[in-house]
């Protein structure tokens, strides 16, 4: 039956599904794709908004009460904010989220607020124009910053910027980042940089978690805070004098044992795990045109049965091989 809860052979309990609705950004991020880009995915290959729509449907059914829209970035599909609104409209779903790296936020921010938008996390790696520039390849910083402001003005709260510290890169700007945090009134999120790419990016570049939190103490106290229903992985603590700040851990500390997550890649595929190459094609099978809602279910229950008790990651002999993913098209 559909309404069967998702449940994996380690009994993770799968609530939440991240949904990529292109593979497609405005930025070219050096961690993420090569300067030049990578090659795009034909408008035939891309799920369409019903698509998903009706993938949420089922998954909703089935047990899963989040999602969390990522691309590439999502902003410059059109349509979003219809999306948006269907799926905020569908009973059953608690939390509707949306990562995007803030470029045309500011102009999008108050209707995706109106959409039924919940949350929303802006990745920036760093608060100085030349850095920016050589970690994007393009953009203006400005627009981002303008973007935060305008999302925190029609009521986005908490506010979360996601930042990847790397060494070499803006390893100096931890502290800068929490004082941002204070000031701004945002949750600045701190996240393990996670190699994606063979031929540019290794282990050196990582910066633990641990480092990362001895570097914060040098200068705040924080206090650790429980973890809220929508804190997921992410370790978090107050900073005295106000404000929030957190880690996640996925390289030092990986959170697989309460790995509660789906991954629907832009170009329909089901991952279990961002790390593996297994996926299930749900594609193929929304475009039969003899696709039933069950046979939607059962790709799903195949996804969360394959689900592995733990990335392997450090497994590899290079690491930065593993997984053979494009985060461009799975979305993080």
């Amino acid at each position: 039956m559909i309404g069967q809860g998702l449940v994996d052979t380690f009994h993770r309990k799968i609530n939440y599904l991240r949904i990529s609705i292109t593979d497609r950004c405005n930025l070219r991020c050096l961690y993420c794709m090569p300067e030049e880009g990578v090659p795009l995915l034909g408008h035939e290959s891309i799920l369409s908004f019903e698509e998903i729509l009706r993938v949420a449907r089922v998954a909703i059914a089935m047990g899963i009460t989040k999602v969390r829209i990522t691309g590439g970035e999502p902003l410059v599909r059109k349509g979003l904010t219809s999306l948006i609104e269907e799926l905020a409209a569908l009973e059953g779903l608690r939390d509707i989220s949306l990562t995007t790296n803030g470029v045309l936020l500011e102009k999008m921010a108050e209707e995706l607020k109106r959409a039924g938008l919940k949350r929303l996390n802006i990745s920036l790696d760093t608060l100085k124009a030349d850095v920016y520039q050589r970690i994007t390849r393009c953009g203006d910083i400005k627009r981002v910053l303008a973007g935060i402001e305008k999302a925190r003005d029609v009521g986005f709260s908490p506010l979360k910027v996601n930042m990847v510290p790397m060494k070499g890169v803006n390893d100096g700007e931890i502290l800068d980042f929490v004082a941002f945090a204070q000031d701004k009134d945002v949750e600045v999120r701190f996240i393990e940089f996670m190699p994606s790419r063979e031929d540019e990016w290794r282990r050196e570049a990582i910066i633990d978690s641990v480092d990362i939190i001895k570097t914060i103490s040098s200068a705040y106290e924080l206090t650790p805070l429980a973890a809220g229903e929508d804190a997921g992985p992410c370790k978090l603590f107050e900073i005295k004098g106000g404000g929030r700040c957190g880690v996640i851990s996925p390289m030092s500390e990986h959170f697989c044992d309460t790995c509660n997550r789906l991954r629907l890649t832009a170009d329909g595929k089901l991952r279990g795990c961002l790390f593996s190459e297994k996926e299930r094609d749900l594609r193929s099978i929304l475009r039969d045109e003899k696709c039933t809602d069950e046979a939607i279910a059962e790709v799903l229950r195949g996804a969360v049965h394959a689900k592995p008790e733990g990335h392997k990651y450090d497994e590899s002999e290079d690491s930065s091989k593993n997984g053979g993913f494009k985060m461009s098209r799975v979305g993080g």
